[in-house]
């Protein structure tokens, strides 16, 4: 075999490295064949530049083209599945210099595997020489070159990577402070509501009427308490569940004043359960509001809402029996479950659940565990 093939070899798979560094990573079988497209067209290229030589002789062709491939391929392989996984694993964001040395330590042990492997390959399969031709000093160059080179793009596709990251967190930052922002602003003109404000002082003046002092009074520190809750929450991402639900029980107490009977909740929420979790503010009264807004409540048929706690799932539950009641065309916007939604998909991977069971209207919201 030519002496030229074999010091041509260090060239080429030098400059191979580079199909790592511009060379997509494929998600789907369409991606798959468009790298492998665009890497056949890059070794060829390769092939012919370095090596113009072996255009006159098919062996030696056949051979630069395959090592000059077997190095683009290896190489951009196993950096870009270490990338996928670790992208998986550890943070840029939440842990930048672990998921850097981390990074490093994989892609560099990776990339010398490759090498290796290349090299011990062309010793045996081309050259026929033994693989302790690997230890002589005349292959630290094909070894530490390529290894450089794909160091060098890997460290550049690694920053890139973080920036994008780093960028992307920073965006999804701004718009979950404006979601929280514009759920919460619906929510304080939800609570200042003239409807709302104006059931509660009827239901006050009902109360003064039948000259119930005691129940006026406590009528009153329950709306205060209400209203104190909206703006005191009103600067938090998230709220401890047992305030949520104390704050709950007053917006309850306030709607049972009203409509009594016809309103029937069951609260399975165990006291030493609800330390341990958070949800964002007004979610559970924001469900609450809904169910007693869109349904139809009566005293001989009262209007049935359940709210549990999972608390081996991290999720609340509020269920209800489904009546649907008329709305006025501007009453119903349908913005406040989407709100919430939004808000919990900045917050944690888990969904918001909505749906229907045997009649019922549910809603789970994840509970978050700081």
């Amino acid at each position: 075999m030519p002496t030229s093939l074999s010091l041509s070899v260090p060239q080429a798979d030098s400059s191979s490295t580079f199909t790592n560094g511009y060379l997509p990573r494929p998600r789907s079988r369409a991606g798959w064949w468009k790298s492998l497209r665009v890497m056949l067209l890059i070794s060829t290229a390769l092939t012919v530049i370095l090596n113009p030589g072996s255009l006159t002789d098919g062996p030696r062709l056949a051979i630069t083209f395959a090592i000059t491939f077997a190095y683009g391929a290896g190489l951009w392989f196993v950096n870009g599945f270490a990338v996928d996984q670790l992208d998986g694993r550890i943070s840029w964001a939440e842990h930048p210099l672990r998921r850097l040395l981390v990074t490093l330590a994989v892609c560099v042990a990776g990339s010398v595997a490759v090498i290796l492997l290349i090299q011990a390959a062309y010793l045996l399969l081309v050259v026929h020489e033994p693989l302790a031709q690997l230890w002589r000093p005349a292959m630290y160059g094909q070894v530490l070159v390529p290894l450089a080179i794909t160091l060098i793009i890997s460290l550049f596709n690694h920053s890139r990577s973080f920036f994008l990251s780093w960028r992307e967190a920073a965006v999804r930052a701004e718009r979950a402070e404006k979601e929280t922002a514009v759920a919460r602003l619906d929510s304080l003109r939800r609570q200042v509501d003239p409807h709302f404000l104006f059931n509660s002082l009827n239901a006050l003046t009902s109360l003064v009427e039948e000259n119930d002092p005691p129940r006026a009074v406590r009528f009153i520190r329950q709306l205060s308490q209400v209203y104190r809750y909206v703006l005191d929450s009103e600067s938090q991402e998230l709220v401890p569940l047992a305030d949520e639900v104390r704050f709950a029980e007053n917006y309850l107490a306030l709607q049972k004043t009203r409509l009594g009977d016809a309103l029937a909740v069951e609260m399975d929420l165990p006291p030493a359960a609800l330390n341990a979790f958070f949800v964002p503010p007004l979610a559970l009264q924001l469900l609450l509001e809904n169910v007693i807004k869109h349904n139809t409540a009566f005293q001989a048929d009262p209007l049935r809402v359940a709210v549990t706690l999972d608390a081996a799932a991290h999720t609340l539950t509020v269920r209800n029996t489904r009546r649907p009641r008329r709305l006025a065309p501007g009453e119903a916007s349908g913005q406040g479950l989407k709100n919430l939604a939004a808000r919990y998909a900045f917050l944690t991977e888990k969904a918001v659940a909505i749906g229907e069971e045997a009649g019922e209207f549910v809603v789970t919201l994840p509970l978050l565990v700081l």
